[in-house]
């Protein structure tokens, strides 16, 4: 097979979207729309990847890494520019495959389809296309009789009779490199926008007397292109279907799909229920058997088997097996929960270890905490880690108690098997076994109101 090699398009300045970022940044499901064309070109691509960058470049550079391969276009003019300032960094021979870097629906298995299609018919070019019903803004496919193709005419350039082709141009296109090489230079900018065309090389080449050919594809989603946010969202809401379906045709359960939010590249075992409103972010692994949700946020997470997060957030962090999690409880990035923990309601954990079968189960805050099995949190316990300046830690050892209402000034640490009362502001350590109390002892006053405010 011939080697391939890919130029993506992210030069453009995206001024629909009326953002600050770079259009090719913006996210579906999670993951930057360059990078989802960048990943399935990689699938295929057994040379180079060129990247053409010019408008906000630095954004789609520290986006798709700085070991990628670029190719500068410092004047925006024209797609037909911008292939021939990346040829300068293609090898010789092969086919290049041109893509949009705004276009993060395609599919790998489209792009060898392609690929194979041009190859076996020998054609010079062949441009991915599909039928659309509204084909306003796209260029359009122009075949003869028999249907070989003419040619490629932009909206902008197009007679009314032309304007209504259903079958449009994505912008995509597989190329032998040196016939591309060979005819880029020729293009001409005299046409309504005042650019150089891509597609031109295909007039140019059919002149020559080469064949061009058209790869129709069924799905004319995998080439919507995005020019502002309402496509964006058009975008999101087919890449959240292919995500959701492909997890449960994976054996997990996904009660609503139309409101689960599930990023790309995430990994969740069989036996998974995921329940409605649930947002579970790029770089999460969730076990088997697990219930995520309703309305759970999860990023770049472990979650182990048989483990339960009810409306709770987890970041950065790793949770063990059969750990009961929720409602409304938070963990912050750097916790490690091991298995058969509880964390309750309003809970929240944040730099912290805990270990096996420790219950915290409401109303408190574990921050900067080395905490043992075992341990029971009562309600109200704060582990008070910063003193202004420093972050201190909190160690808790097995087995211990801690009474409601405690506060731990760290840098403390409370024994094996020690108590603290309620109430108690514990600010030395506790040996193990103790029982700490350190509150004021009461006093009653009868008669107090009375002797002040009288009958």
């Amino acid at each position: 097979m011939s080697n391939i090699s890919a130029i993506i398009l992210a030069a453009g300045s995206g001024t629909r979207m009326k953002s600050s970022k770079a259009k090719v940044v913006h996210k579906v499901c999670g993951k930057p729309m360059i990078n989802w064309v960048y990943s399935q070109a990689e699938k295929i691509c057994t040379d180079k990847i060129i990247t053409v960058v010019g408008n906000r470049r630095e954004q789609v550079i520290s986006t798709l890494g700085e070991d990628k391969e670029y190719a500068v276009q410092r004047q925006q003019l024209g797609t037909g520019h911008a292939a021939a300032v990346a040829l300068e960094k293609i090898p010789d021979g092969g086919v290049v495959i041109v893509l949009c870097g705004d276009a993060p629906l395609i599919t790998e298995e489209t792009l060898k389809a392609a690929a194979d299609f041009h190859i076996k018919s020998r054609c010079a070019a062949t441009v991915i296309t599909a039928d659309i019903d509204d084909p306003k803004g796209y260029g359009r496919i122009l075949r003869s009789e028999s249907g070989s193709v003419l040619g490629i005419v932009e909206e902008k350039d197009a007679s009314p009779a032309q304007r209504k082709i259903k079958e449009i141009n994505s912008g995509s296109y597989c190329f032998d490199t040196a016939l591309l090489r060979a005819v880029i230079s020729n293009l001409s900018n005299e046409n309504a926008a005042g650019e150089y065309y891509l597609t031109d090389t295909l007039a140019i080449l059919l002149e020559n007397g080469y064949e061009v050919g058209a790869f129709k594809i069924p799905d004319i989603n995998e080439l919507m292109g995005i020019n502002n946010m309402v496509q964006l969202s058009q975008a999101e809401r087919v890449m959240r279907k292919r995500i959701n379906e492909a997890h449960m045709l994976s054996g997990v359960t996904i009660i609503d799909p139309e409101n689960t939010y599930i990023g790309a590249d995430v990994k969740i075992g069989a036996d998974t229920t995921v329940l409605p409103g649930s947002i579970i972010g790029e770089g999460c692994v969730i076990g088997s058997g697990c219930i995520i949700g309703p309305n759970a946020n999860l990023k770049d997470c472990e979650i182990g088997d048989g483990s339960e997060i009810n409306a709770s957030t987890v970041v950065s962090s790793k949770v063990g097996k059969n750990v009961a999690m929720g409602p409304y409880a938070y963990v912050r990035p750097n916790c490690v929960i091991a298995d058969k923990v509880k964390v309750g309601d309003f809970v929240e954990v944040k730099n912290s270890t805990v270990g096996e079968g420790t219950k915290i189960a409401h109303l408190t805050y574990v921050g900067d905490s080395d905490v043992g099995s075992g341990v029971n949190f009562g309600c109200g316990t704060v582990t008070v880690n910063y003193d202004s300046k420093k972050k201190h830690r909190t160690t808790i050892k097995d087995g211990a108690f801690i009474g409601c209402n405690t506060n731990l000034v760290a840098p403390v640490t409370v024994g094996e098997g020690a108590y603290t009362a309620a109430g108690s502001t514990i600010t030395e350590d506790v040996p193990g076994d103790a029982l700490a109390i350190a509150r004021s002892r009461q006093t009653v006053k009868e008669k107090w109101r009375t002797k002040k405010y009288g009958e």
